[in-house]
Order: C-alpha cells, then sequence, then structure tokens
C-alpha cells in the first residue's frame, strides 16, 4: 500500500461506493471508502490520502463543507462528485477549494483518468511535467508584478512582501499567467495547460478558480478580456 495511491471516497450510496471502489482498487489504487462526511474527515485525518473524492450530498457533514475542512488543513487535490452539471452545487464546491469536479453517473475509465490527470499536476503518478514547463517558461527567479512577486523556483508567492497561500491548483494558474504577462490566455488553453485537460472541459473550472486567485493576489491583478479569456496585468 505504501507505494499505491491512496484514495478518500466519500459516498452514501452504497452501490455506487462500493462499485467505483472495487473499480479504483482494479486499476491500482488504494481506497478508503466512508457513507457519510464526518466519518470522511476522520479517515482524512488520520490516513492523509493523495486525494479525495467527496460526493457533494452525504450527510452529516455535506461534501461542500467536507471540503473546507480538509483545504483548512491540508492542500491535498480534491475532487467533487456531483449529480447534475448544471447545478450550483458544483461551483459552491470548487469555491470551497475543489481542484475539479465529475457528474454523476461517470463512467469508471473517465473517473479514473481524471484522478491521474489531477495526480500528475500534483506531482504523483509520475510527476508533473507540465508544472516544470511552466515554471521555466516562466524563467528562473523571481518575478515581480506591481507588489505581487512570483518565486519560480521556490514556488512561493509574496504580496506586499507578506506570504500568500496558494494551493498547487492555483499555483500552476498563476505561472501560466506570470510566464506571459499581458497575454490573454483562453479558458481552453488553462484547462489544457493547468488541468491537463486533452479533452473539452467546463471552463467554470477555469472561472472559479480565477476568482479564488484574485482574492489572494488581488482584484485587478487578472483582468479579464471579454470573449477570449483572461491576462495578467504586467
Amino acid at each position: 500500500m505504501a507505494d499505491q495511491t491512496h484514495v478518500l471516497f466519500v459516498e452514501d450510496d452504497d452501490v455506487i461506493r462500493e462499485a467505483t471502489q472495487l473499480a479504483l482498487e482494479r486499476d491500482g489504487f488504494a481506497v478508503t471508502a466512508m457513507p457519510d462526511g464526518l466519518s470522511g474527515l476522520e479517515a482524512f485525518r488520520a490516513d492523509r490520502p493523495d486525494i479525495a473524492l467527496l460526493d457533494v450530498m452525504v450527510p452529516g457533514l455535506d461534501g461542500v463543507s467536507l471540503c473546507r475542512r480538509i483545504r483548512d488543513e491540508s492542500t491535498v487535490p480534491v475532487i467533487m462528485l456531483s449529480a447534475r452539471a448544471d447545478s450550483i452545487d458544483v461551483v459552491l464546491g470548487l469555491e470551497a477549494g475543489a481542484d475539479d469536479y465529475v457528474t454523476k453517473p461517470f463512467d469508471g475509465a473517465v473517473l479514473v483518468a481524471r484522478i491521474r490527470a489531477v495526480l500528475r499536476r500534483f506531482g504523483h503518478a509520475g510527476g508533473s511535467d507540465r508544472a516544470d514547463d511552466s515554471a521555466a517558461a516562466a524563467d528562473a527567479g523571481v518575478l515581480t508584478f506591481g507588489e505581487l512577486e512570483v518565486d519560480t523556483e521556490g514556488m512561493e508567492v509574496r504580496r506586499a512582501g507578506q506570504p500568500v497561500a496558494l494551493t498547487p491548483t492555483e499555483m500552476r494558474l498563476l505561472l501560466e499567467f506570470s510566464s506571459a504577462p499581458g497575454t490573454v490566455l483562453s479558458r481552453d488553453k488553462l484547462l489544457e495547460r493547468v488541468w491537463d485537460y486533452g479533452w473539452g472541459g467546463d471552463t467554470r473550472v477555469v472561472d472559479v478558480h480565477v476568482q479564488r486567485l484574485r482574492t489572494k493576489i488581488g482584484q485587478d491583478r487578472i483582468e479579464t478580456v471579454r470573449g477570449f479569456g483572461y491576462k495578467l496585468k504586467a
């Protein structure tokens, strides 16, 4: 188990929980499956998994609240599971700190692909080549944008001299912007570069993460270019 990627899976539907656990284990993951949010939080604190899959609607402590609790304690990647693609729960989950989401019902192969994509970004499952490329593109050393400083070697960010705590996904997003300040990056390009999507994805993931990043580095630092995407003000 030491060499396996450890997945925390919180799902209250017995059939879905057991079937998904078996499918993930067949793909080589070690899985801790819990039926409610409170037991999921206990399992997270006890086991410190490599990634968490959280269903939005679970009893005790709902998935969004559980995500917030996990994010308060860790930058471990989180994928939310939502029954409806157009549900406000998707946005709430992303705003709570989730890195991605998958709509139910889901295909097992798609879920595994999304898990592995997230893990690559976080340096698991063979490493995060994209993050290395982004850092290299941003050039070595400290980049300065007004009161914002981005250390591309130390993976640290400061605003007005104070450290800014970013999740790995937020850091990757900022590296993409800082590698080409003043250049408009489309949502699709950001999905490809930051989320490692080789297929179409929901651009709400980008929009919510950009908004979260803005709250940390300054609302006016990232500009929206309507109809095209976003750019970092040089």
